[in-house]
């Protein structure tokens, strides 16, 4: 009797063991706020599309999140030197970043955008020819944004000022600091959403961005694959396309599916309020609740 009580005990042991490896916590580094991927509520939660995903990612993978709030320019130092597991935050997948970290199978598809004042006078030719009345265009520093304007603009004598946030970026396009800002399209039109009398978006450049959730090199933690394979069951196939570009084919339904109409369509204050009322269904990791209850108010 005795060695059945210590073989039962054996296995219980056993079986906590495992619930703790499944339960296995890692650190997500996400620059916050740039709506609509990376939000904070009034009482400091963090949300977005970014985050949420990466919340349904850990669930689906089995594994648990921790987000905390990182300048953009310190993520991929954050997560090289351990410090933090995962960086979320709207990462477009470079030659240059993969030789300091590896990314996961990418997720969201995104060019950018030049803002300009209403009011400028300007269109996206003059306002990237350094025609306005500051000759200035800002970004976010170490953003593709920003690259491809010191890349395509700064040869020819236009000023790229880079900021350590977007929203800083933005707000000094409305007090007239700026001609205009590059930005990805998404977090632009959000943007406008803020100042929809003062802003508008002149033009698109087409750059075909892949965002991807990145790990340190060699992904010590064996994390991509449970990424990308959770990537697959919430709704998301990757499929290579014609000139080295990737279709991102999202299931119709799927919560990759329901996640971008909730983030992309509604204002991000009217996405505010909805979350904080529905909140409880996705950190409590019901992710069909939280879909249905976001939907419903919303309006969608």
């Amino acid at each position: 009797m005795k060695a059945r009580q210590i073989l039962v005990g054996a296995l219980l042991l056993v079986g906590v063991l495992s619930l703790g490896a499944l339960a296995q916590t890692y650190i997500v580094a996400s620059d916050i706020p740039w709506k609509p991927f990376e939000m904070i509520t009034n009482d400091g939660e963090f949300f977005g599309f970014d985050l949420d995903l990466m919340r349904a990612i850990a669930l689906t993978a089995g594994f648990e999140i921790e987000i905390q709030n990182v300048a953009f320019d310190a993520i991929i130092e954050e997560v090289r030197t351990g410090r933090a597991d995962i960086g979320a935050s709207g990462f477009t997948i470079t030659a240059e970043r993969e030789e300091t970290v590896d990314f996961s199978s990418p997720y969201f598809l995104s060019n950018q955008a030049v803002v300009i004042r209403k009011d400028s006078g300007l269109n996206i030719v003059t306002a990237l020819a350094g025609q306005g009345t500051t000759k200035a265009i800002g970004a976010q520093t170490s953003t593709t944004g920003l690259w491809w304007g010191e890349d395509n603009l700064g040869p020819f004598g236009v000023v790229i000022r880079g900021y350590e946030t977007y929203p800083a970026a933005i707000l000094d396009l409305v007090n007239g600091r700026l001609d205009a800002v590059i930005q990805d399209e998404p977090a632009s039109v959000a943007s406008i959403s803020a100042y929809p009398d003062d802003l508008t978006i002149a033009g698109i450049i087409n750059t075909y961005e892949y965002f991807g959730f990145l790990v340190a090199d060699g992904d010590p933690n064996g994390l991509l694959p449970q990424i990308n394979d959770a990537l697959v069951t919430l709704g998301l196939t990757v499929v290579e396309a014609a000139g080295g570009l990737q279709e991102l084919v999202i299931e119709e339904g799927s919560f990759i599916d329901s996640l971008l109409e909730i983030y992309f369509e509604p204002d991000p204050a009217d996405i505010t309020t909805a979350w904080v009322e529905c909140k409880d269904y996705i950190l409590t990791g019901d992710l069909d609740g939280f879909i249905d209850c976001m939907k419903a108010a919303l309006g969608l």
